[in-house]
């Protein structure tokens, strides 16, 4: 879902109201020296919902569910909020191996938390390498049923789940309230479209690679029901096509010093 970019998007929607707007007040002008009474401005608004930006991010989904194999990296920024109201920024990188249906790794690292997954078919593995521990659940089932999961029952976020929802029916584009295409762009010299969507709680953009492959290239996603706004942006960047990994490189093989604990349902544990 820089700081230059960040001022010239505030300046080119703001150019755009007011040229939108113009021939709305010279409208109100003359209603009110006609006598008449002037319609507010806020029924004039309406909700964009381009069809054809909705076409091309199902596309992307799949796009993305007929990969077999691939790897990807994502370099994110992610904003967190005191109870100040003061917010602050973490980076992480994520890295990704997929064998699809079922099985999965990545490495999340950021200056606060190293975590390890590993996705084998049958379990889930999640690893903490810094503390010294890890755990296991049993988790049969596709990607995008064990990332929805494992998120429900554990309250453990995937990074980057929406990458294995893409192209479900958990993927989320039944509930766009808005979209649109915000123009063209490039992502680490690729070419790509820009596009802005928003549902209920959140306000997200995508940059879209160009062309037959549909891959997204950055993400930038706004909680916009918390009054801070916090953000959350990734860069991505995609390797396909390799030959599938061995199975074994997606199950866990604990090293000396590993203690395993045991993850208990959220539930459970309240």
């Amino acid at each position: 879902m820089p700081i230059p970019s960040h001022l010239t998007s505030n300046i080119k929607p703001l150019l755009l109201s007011l040229a939108a707007a113009l021939p709305l007040l010279a409208s109100q002008l003359a209603q009110a020296q006609a006598g008449a009474p002037i319609t507010p401005a806020a029924s004039t608004a309406t909700v964009t919902k381009d069809t054809a930006v909705l076409k091309r991010l199902a596309e992307v989904g799949s796009y993305l569910r007929a990969q077999k194999s691939f790897a990807v990296k994502a370099d994110a920024l992610t904003d967190e909020v005191l109870e100040s109201g003061q917010k602050l920024q973490f980076a992480s990188t994520v890295d990704y191996v997929v064998s699809a249906p079922d099985k999965l790794r990545a490495k999340l690292r950021s200056d606060r938390r190293h975590r390890d997954f590993y996705l084998d078919g049958k379990t889930l593995t999640q690893v903490a390498p810094r503390a010294g521990y890890y755990a296991s659940v049993a988790m049969p089932g596709t990607l995008a049923e064990n990332v929805v999961q494992v998120a429900e029952r554990y309250e453990i976020e995937m990074p980057l789940a929406d990458l294995f929802l893409w192209g479900t029916p958990a993927g989320g584009l039944d509930d766009v309230t808005a979209a649109l295409r915000v123009g063209p762009a490039q992502i680490n010299g690729v070419a790509c479209d820009h596009y802005a969507l928003r549902q209920p709680g959140v306000d997200w953009q995508v940059w879209v690679e160009r062309g037959a492959r549909a891959l997204p290239l950055k993400l930038v996603i706004t909680t916009t029901d918390e009054p801070a706004q916090p953000q959350y942006a990734a860069t991505l960047k995609w390797t396909l096509g390799t030959p599938p990994p061995a199975a074994s490189s997606f199950t866990y093989t604990p090293v000396k010093g590993m203690n395993r604990i045991e993850l208990k349902p959220v539930a459970a544990a309240k």
